[in-house]
């Protein structure tokens, strides 16, 4: 029996390689762990003499090879796993003991330079503690008027995109990754295809938007263990720019693909299956994920912007149900458009009071009026008689839907704001947008067709 060691905090590290070795295990270990281990008497092996290759760039790669990674992995009741295992020299590793880096308290010790405190961070270490966090403050723009105006996406939110496979969600995420006011976007990809990694590549490139952003891509070709990585790599790799005060931008697609990688690890493991034979514990890993959103006092600040396909477009499948309950809200994005209705943007309270007097007025009647034009619609198809309102709403919402809602309009959100008034003044009489007057004084467009 083989047994890995390489722990940062040593409390209690030599006890338990003695009491491995007692009982005949192998140990293998790395650094500091290693020495440890070695200066109390206990037979030991540098990782490097079962991986064939030394510890390289300050000990920052050391057990990553195959070697290490398939003795962990390898399904000791799949024979297929062990006779490939056999095949590449590769020995069964039983146990691995590790812990996380300790870095609270090098971020609390002055002494402590500041880039190699950076070098603590964990992939897949814990959240950010509230305590270090702000009230989110500042809105993040990018160019669509369906986020801007109507659910505007803030620093330290999370939000996913719920859509279905077909829907231009990938495209979506080009654009915001192109035009969002941050200072680097990190792109996590999971069970792409090769042409969706070409296209977010190319598109990046052309438009200048690469050199700011940092790429973390698995396809539906590579392993599936692999996807499990994308999140926590993109994430540690946020913390570390955020800590550094940049303002980060996380784009992940698609998390159902990371949740069915999950299940089908839980299901090689053979754990109890839960709802529709995913893990039990689903909700606790998509939460760990999404609470690294964070917006840090005197640093920078990390939001996150997730694709999830909805099986069968299915809002109550456990991937879309659990998200929901981790989440500040949701896009919808269906026809190729973001969804007024079902999109939401639960911080966008927080500041859409600080862009323009007409900001909330604008949002909350033009939806009101949508929400009139799809009653109308259905009055139509059922064969009723449309009234002049009527006829406005129907005008009113064709425009909308075409001068706001398509995902190629791409304007900035001042800009966006007068094309809701233009549409208004163009249709209603002032009194009919139920707007106040002294907005309406303030922006109603001079050259309007419905005069004041």
């Amino acid at each position: 029996m083989q047994a890995l060691i390489s722990v940062s905090k040593k409390d209690g590290v030599v006890d338990l390689a003695r009491g491995l070795a007692a009982l005949g295990w192998n140990i293998f270990s790395t650094g500091g762990t290693e020495k440890a281990i070695r200066e109390a008497g206990v037979a030991v092996k540098s990782v490097s003499e079962k991986t064939g290759f030394p510890e390289i760039m300050d000990g920052r790669v050391k057990t990553l090879p195959p070697q290490v990674h398939g003795g962990i992995l390898a399904r000791r009741n799949v024979p297929g796993d062990m006779a490939q295992a056999k095949q590449h020299g590769i020995s069964t590793i039983d146990l691995v003991a590790v812990n996380l880096y300790p870095f609270r308290e090098a971020v609390a010790d002055p002494s402590i330079p500041f880039h190699d405190a950076l070098e603590q961070i964990d992939i897949g270490g814990p959240s950010v503690n509230p305590s270090k966090r702000i009230v989110p403050k500042n809105m993040i723009r990018t160019g669509i008027p369906m986020i801007d105006v109507f659910n505007s996406l803030v620093e330290s939110q999370k939000l996913p995109i719920f859509s279905v496979a077909g829907e231009p969600y990938n495209e979506l995420l080009a654009r915001i990754a192109m035009q969002a006011e941050v200072d680097l976007i990190i792109l996590g990809g999971m069970g792409l295809k090769y042409d969706d990694y070409l296209f977010f590549r190319d598109t990046l490139e052309k438009q200048g938007s690469l050199s700011r952003s940092i790429l973390f891509i698995h396809t539906a070709s590579d392993p599936t263990v692999e996807c499990l990585l994308v999140p926590d790599m993109c994430l540690a790799a946020a913390e570390q720019f955020a800590l550094g005060g940049k303002r980060v931008l996380v784009l992940l697609t698609d998390m159902t693909n990371f949740s069915d990688a999950l299940k089908e690890v839980a299901i090689t493991m053979e754990q109890i299956p839960s709802n529709r034979g995913y893990p039990g514990d689903l909700y606790s890993q998509l939460a760990a994920r999404y609470e690294k959103a964070v917006d840090f006092a005197n640093a920078g600040s990390i939001t996150i912007l997730a694709v999830t396909t909805m099986p069968g477009d299915d809002v109550t499948h456990p991937i879309p149900d659990n998200t929901g309950y981790i989440t500040e809200g949701q896009f919808y994005l269906r026809g190729g458009r973001i969804e007024p209705f079902g999109s939401l943007s639960r911080l966008k309270q927080q500041v859409n009071d600080k862009t323009r007097s007409d900001h909330r007025a604008i949002m909350d009647r033009m939806i009101q009026l949508f929400a009139d034009y799809r009653s109308t619609l259905e009055k139509r198809s059922m064969g009723f008689q449309m009234s002049a309102w009527d006829e406005k709403l129907l005008k009113y919402g064709k425009r909308f839907e075409e001068e706001l809602m398509d995902l190629s309009v791409n304007i900035p959100l001042e800009q966006a704001l007068d094309r809701g008034w233009q549409i208004l003044a163009d249709i209603f009489e002032p009194a009919e947008t139920g707007i106040k007057d002294a907005l309406v004084k303030q922006y109603w467009p001079k050259e309007a067709t419905v005069k004041l």
